[in-house]
């Protein structure tokens, strides 16, 4: 079995929810968007006997002046047609943002609009400003189409809105070069404009429609034209969404609804009577797509086997492990019966069904939040943009994302970190009052080991969910100060005066990198060299090195000579300077060359999900140094200790929780069990050295191997004698 829940970007998950629904939407649309009788009353019959949905529900009416999207053609077929959606569910790798890239592009129309008035008949493809969703490369730049561009019209898809037959404003005279311009801009880069966007949520936020009104020219528009072809489509969209919402639960109508345009509220008045929804007296007028709206997260579900989404199928748990969702018994068979036998069902179902067991006990913490963080339905975007948390690194806690243009990584260049030369807990900051405290004035007198301790020392209220941010940090503290002495204590660490820490396979953790000046708050007497090393981390900033150095009250941020960090005894005397040095190394860590450090930590490793461990894993072997590893479930605690066992012959200690782990839980869209971020930790048991007198590496005994586990091949790394072969070496 293999799971991607807390390995792959959220918003991955919500791209191909979005335009599953979408497809399966225009497919059974149909010619029917335009023709609201006929075949439609057996529907509205249907849904006058639906159960009645308290909550309000919104259609909003989103015009769109300056963004068009591209999709690109994958080269996989599947269930969302032109998303390549074998690759975006996951069956080959776990994808990340910049993965979405070639798929799905925003597109600046923009600077188009402004050549097409200049130059009334010539193309243009040099201005096209081209925004990804996600770091990494544009999928379109300078005119050129992205990779497997699709053509101008979309079949089942955008194919019958283009031309701005049902846009949200209607073409006038003076509009039609700039449409002319538009449709030359869609064949050189496979661009659509997205005239309009029609959305239905309920009062909550959750999506439950969504249609996109392809073509049509901007600016002004003759009003009656627009909403004589947008008011079946509307309709159209509220049909579908109450008999097959997007989001989650049952199909409904709700008790109540308002629109978000006057003259539409009032076109729809006589026919949404007809489903027994009762219209509000006015349109909504509070409501607009600011940068600080969130939608509310989706909480639909999806098949393990075939991904079937709860809105196509009824999904419920395995009846024996309650951990693993399927659409009906021919996909549980399916599962259970796979080969080889440790990847089926039958294999890891009493295993499932064991950590299942440990739900109760993560969901133990002492935060006035608890129950909601730890709820399988938590709904994060809206916990984070109700306490003003929409900026900063809590963007990359969820999908909240800047605007175009903002940049994402504010470690990528010099200048923005100047930015952080008052405050070094600036971008941990939401739009109130300051979360993080003034330091203490004196260390801890006993190293922490709980969440309540460490809040009850630096000041800060149970209430405040900078824990979710801290978990990274706090981690780190709590390997040096307590797993590296009990399993290592031959290292004397906790009486070192300078640490080099090697942060391997990062990329989460650099976006945050200025969480980890909370370790010289809790270690102040320690001189720290955090070097962060992994092949996702951006180009640009490889062999970046920084040191940051507070002369308190001020951080100072300054290029680094390259020398590892040092405390000299006067310092140390003082406790006045705090040096974090931060390299950057944007490469797998089997090719990093340099020092042996003190320390190697892995956050949420994925041993099994990245080609990358299995020669990395070897090269941690050579070093033997106590390397100590997070993951966000038992499950994937379990896939390392064979990926270890495959790679060096070595094996991994028993994973035990983390009492540092992340207050939220998880998305899983496949499964029903507990993830959250570092939510287990555990080190590496290298395999004992070969020859005479060797010492094995320090750390617990290999724990003897389950009855019912496949049988792992012993394999010999180059150099080392087989017994009874001689000195052959093993290609």
């Amino acid at each position: 079995m293999e799971f991607v829940s807390g390995y792959r970007d959220e918003f991955l998950d919500f791209t191909a929810l979005l335009f599953g629904w979408y497809r399966k939407f225009v497919a059974e649309r149909g010619s029917e968007g335009g023709n609201l009788e006929g075949s439609w009353r057996p529907l509205e019959a249907q849904i006058r006997g639906l159960p009645q949905d308290p909550a309000l529900w919104v259609l909003h009416v989103v015009p769109n002046h300056s963004v068009g999207i591209i999709l690109g053609q994958g080269a996989e077929s599947g269930p969302a047609l032109g998303l390549g959606a074998a690759r975006l569910l996951g069956d080959e790798r776990v994808l990340h943002l910049q993965d979405l890239s070639p798929y799905v592009s925003l597109v600046s129309l923009e600077d188009a609009e402004e050549e097409s008035e200049d130059e009334a008949g010539e193309e243009s493809t040099g201005t096209q400003e081209v925004e990804p969703l996600e770091e990494g490369q544009p999928a379109s730049a300078g005119g050129e189409p992205p990779p497997h561009a699709k053509p101008t019209s979309e079949p089942g898809e955008a194919g019958p809105e283009a031309g701005g037959e049902d846009g949200c404003p209607g073409a006038t005279a003076e509009d039609v070069t700039a449409q002319e311009k538009r449709k030359g801009l869609q064949s050189e880069a496979g661009s659509l404009h997205v005239s309009c966007l029609l959305l239905v949520t309920n009062e909550h936020g959750t999506i439950l429609g969504i249609d996109l009104l392809m073509g049509g020219a901007q600016g002004s528009a003759d009003r009656g034209s627009r909403t004589e072809n947008l008011t079946p489509r509307a309709y159209t969209l509220l049909c579908h969404s109450m008999a097959c919402p997007m989001g989650s639960g049952d199909p409904r109508r709700p008790r109540q609804l308002t629109v978000g345009d006057a003259q539409l509220h009032r076109e729809l008045e006589g026919l949404v009577s007809r489903l027994g929804v009762k219209l509000a007296k006015t349109p909504m007028r509070t409501w607009g797509p600011g940068l600080d709206f969130t939608f509310a997260s989706l909480q639909a579900r999806t098949c393990h086997v075939c991904h079937r989404h709860s809105f196509e199928v009824k999904l419920t748990p395995c009846p024996q492990c309650s951990a693993v969702l399927y659409c009906g018994e021919a996909c549980l068979q399916a599962d259970w019966q796979r080969c080889p036998e440790d990847v089926s069902h039958r294999f890891w179902c009493p295993r499932l069904a064991a950590f299942m067991q440990r739900t109760e006990e993560l969901a133990t913490l002492p935060f006035t939040y608890t129950a909601e963080a730890t709820s399988e339905t938590f709904n994060k975007e809206a916990f984070l943009a109700s306490r003003g948390l929409t900026r900063g690194y809590w963007t990359q806690l969820s999908m909240l994302m800047p605007g175009l243009g903002t940049p994402r990584h504010p470690w990528g260049s010099m200048p923005s970190l100047s930015l952080l030369s008052e405050d070094p807990y600036q971008l941990l900051q939401g739009d109130g009052s300051a979360l993080m405290p003034p330091v203490p004035p004196d260390p801890p007198r006993s190293p922490f080991g709980s969440w309540q301790d460490y809040y009850t020392w630096r000041g800060l209220s149970l209430d405040s969910p900078v824990a979710a941010l801290l978990t990274y940090p706090l981690t780190v503290y709590y390997v040096i100060t307590h797993l590296v002495p009990e399993s290592f204590p031959e290292l004397n660490i906790q009486n070192k005066q300078s640490l080099k820490i090697h942060v391997v396979e990062a990329r989460k953790e650099f976006d945050l990198a200025m969480v980890f000046w909370e370790l010289l708050v809790l270690l102040p007497h320690v001189a720290l060299e955090l070097q962060f090393v992994g092949d996702g981390l951006p180009l640009e900033s490889d062999q970046q090195h920084l040191t940051l150095q507070w002369d308190v009250p001020a951080v100072s941020v300054r290029p680094s000579s390259g020398v590892s960090a040092r405390l000299t005894s006067g310092a140390k005397e003082r406790g006045a300077r705090r040096d974090l040095q931060i390299k950057v190394s944007s490469r797998p860590y089997h090719l990093l060359q340099g020092p042996k450090p003190d320390l190697v930590i892995g956050f949420n490793s994925g041993f099994g999900l990245k080609d990358t461990w299995l020669s990395s894993l070897p090269r941690l072997q050579s070093l033997r140094v106590p390397a100590f590893f997070t993951e966000s479930s038992e499950y994937g605690c379990m896939m390392d200790e064979q990926t270890m066992a495959v790679a060096t012959g070595g094996s991994t200690s028993p994973p035990q929780p983390n009492p540092f782990r992340s207050p939220f839980r998880l998305r899983a869209a496949d499964n029903c069990m507990p993830w959250y971020c570092n939510a287990f930790v555990f080190h590496l048991i290298y395999k004992p050295a070969q020859g005479g007198g060797a010492r094995p590496a320090a750390g617990p005994a290999l724990p003897p191997p389950a009855p019912a586990a496949p049988p792992v091949p012993t394999r010999h790394r180059g150099g080392e004698k087989k017994t009874g072969r001689g000195t052959r070496r093993r290609r």
